[in-house]
């Protein structure tokens, strides 16, 4: 397995999760390492990303979620604060060697790990 998502869970509107994403030495090192997630019969969207010291994140979760990379440990944390019912969705992370400009469009993953479930309801 090379790329192991965990953490979700159920919260209230308002509190928080943080998602870790184990990922294999070999993408660890030269990968770039994105969140996505998918509500249902919604199609899956970009999230969040990390690649070196630089982050990326959808518009609806700026300022709520930070991206997050332990190198020693080969895993990406997703910190999720004020979440809020939308945010709930099956998350999923992957990863990529795109060009940084590309890092938000799916298609270019090629590393997938299994959903973990986000479910924000009170």
């Amino acid at each position: 397995v090379q790329l192991q998502a965990s953490g979700g869970g159920l919260v209230q509107p308002g509190g928080s999760l943080r998602l870790s994403c184990a990922a294999s030495a070999f993408l660890s090192r030269s990968h770039t390492i994105g969140w996505f997630r998918q509500a249902p019969g919604n199609e899956r969207e970009f999230v969040a990303c990390v690649r070196s010291g630089n982050t990326k994140y959808t518009d609806a979760v700026r300022g709520r979620f930070t991206i997050s990379r332990d190198t020693a440990k080969n895993t990406v944390y997703l910190q999720m604060n004020s979440l809020k019912p939308e945010d709930t969705a099956a998350y999923y992370c992957a990863a990529t060697t795109v060009v940084w400009g590309r890092v938000t469009e799916e298609e270019h993953y090629r590393y997938w790990g299994q959903g973990t479930q986000v479910t924000v309801s009170s």
